[in-house]
């Protein structure tokens, strides 16, 4: 396979010949007229929240090894190389079901262990108020339980990387600091905590806030609230959710220019509707609605469920905000997710895995996605 594309990072026209799921050979070509148009490759992106799509949600307690290949191959046609299945808040034994069967998928099928770099558990240990709690069911949000996500670990075969909790929860503190002692990446989201109460979580272990500016009240004070609280705070990443409804733009200019790019992550957030036609479904015990606009929510409320997009449409938006170069736009859904995971970095190196997407990217910064390579696979 030969990829005659521009370096996202340098612009530079190159040809990579790829072979056996590896970049092979990079080669500068014959000629390189300065005016050629050509299409931009880069890594692909990896989405530390995937909840699901097309009507499949990861916290099933009916989900198959099917299911999970089809959203992966929706994933890849949107420039997801890997992800972290998302399981949100739910009963014990749906969750448990979905960890085994995750964990199954991936012992029998190398493909799709090579897509799922990790499970992201988001809840149950999470505030149970209205606002913060989002489109997660109450009945199910309970206090922090160290020996129940034991045994949630246990049944994923130890791939939960992630977990999403409100640190003001009973016991939260504590186990945050288990949860790092651990190796998983402890998240603060879906909170009404108090920016002492922050700051605690932080020392404990806590690395991220997930999906900043959303999981919360409608209302806040203006200035002592938990999303000044973290925002200000060094220790903590931030992951955002670009796609159009969640953040406007003001305030998605104020995450990437306090967090920088090194501290910023762009996750796409996929709702089990993402890709579903307009209308109201029943999902996670709630009807909600997918509205004409592309917005899902819970029926009758404001309260967003989810995104109806996948990670490519975050990339467009941000790019399209020219408040990041090019390149660190990119990696902000490709490498910075890595990083975070304690992953290595994809480079456009001899040797490196094939897992690429090949874009266009104008001059008005209009970015669109063409192809998506894993392995030696091609997808449209």
């Amino acid at each position: 396979m030969r990829l005659r594309a521009r370096h996202y990072q340098t612009a530079q026209l190159l040809d990579f010949i790829c072979a056996r799921g590896h970049i092979a050979h990079i080669e500068l070509p014959i000629q390189q007229p300065a005016d050629i148009e050509a299409e931009w490759i880069a890594p692909a992106f990896c989405d530390v929240q995937i909840n699901g799509c097309d009507g499949i949600s990861f916290n099933s307690e009916t989900l198959t090894l099917d299911q999970i290949r089809h959203v992966i191959s929706v994933c890849n046609k949107h420039g997801i190389a890997q992800l972290c299945p998302t399981l949100v808040t739910a009963s014990h034994d749906a969750l448990v079901h979905g960890f085994r069967t995750l964990r199954q998928a991936c012992e029998q099928v190398a493909e799709l262990a090579r897509a799922i770099v990790g499970i992201h558990l988001e809840g149950p240990y999470i505030a149970a108020e209205d606002g913060p709690r989002g489109a997660h069911p109450k009945q199910h949000v309970r206090p922090t339980d160290w020996s129940e996500f034991c045994r949630f670990q246990d049944a994923a075969g130890g791939k939960i990387r992630m977990v999403t909790v409100a640190p003001e929860t009973v016991g939260a503190i504590a186990f945050i600091a288990k949860a790092a002692q651990a190796g998983v990446v402890v998240a603060l989201g879906h909170t009404g905590a108090s920016g002492a109460c922050i700051r605690e979580a932080i020392k404990a272990g806590a690395r991220i806030s997930t999906h900043l500016g959303n999981g919360s009240h409608a209302l806040l004070p203006r200035h002592d609230n938990y999303i000044w609280e973290q925002l200000a705070a060094d220790g903590l990443w931030a992951s955002m959710i670009a796609d159009g409804h969640h953040l406007p733009e003001t305030v998605m200019r104020c995450i990437l220019r306090v967090k920088t790019p090194a501290r910023s992550i762009l996750t796409c957030d996929a709702s089990p509707l993402a890709g579903s036609p307009v209308g109201k479904y029943r999902q996670w015990e709630h009807e909600f609605e997918v509205l004409p606009t592309g917005k899902i929510v819970v029926a009758g409320t404001p309260y967003l469920a989810g995104s109806w997009a996948f990670t490519d449409l975050c990339v467009r938006n941000v790019v399209k905000l020219g408040e990041t170069s090019l390149a660190d736009t990119i990696n902000l859904a490709s490498n910075r997710p890595r990083e975070l995971l304690g992953l290595p970095p994809r480079r456009l190196e001899v040797g490196e895995p094939a897992e690429l997407i090949l874009f266009d990217c104008g001059p008005e910064r209009e970015f669109v996605l063409r192809q998506t390579i894993v392995g030696d696979r091609t997808i449209v």
